[in-house]
């Protein structure tokens, strides 16, 4: 992974790499932001809230 796992608030893994985000909904969320995972890096991190979303085809591949 390319992005630091020590500064997400949380890691979700994907199955896509077009996500989208939005804090989980409710007073706690964010405006809805949609995120692509690009091939290379095999993650990507919600500029909101910091939710690591990991596509799980590569994650496994490397790990």
């Amino acid at each position: 992974m390319v992005m630091t796992a020590d500064k997400a608030f949380e890691i979700i893994s994907v199955d896509r790499m077009a996500i989208a985000c939005d804090g989980g909904g409710g007073p706690l969320g964010h405006p809805r932001v949609y995120l692509h995972i690009e091939q290379d890096k095999g993650d990507v991190m919600c500029p909101y809230c910091s939710r690591l979303f990991v596509y799980k085809a590569i994650h496994h591949k490397v790990g």
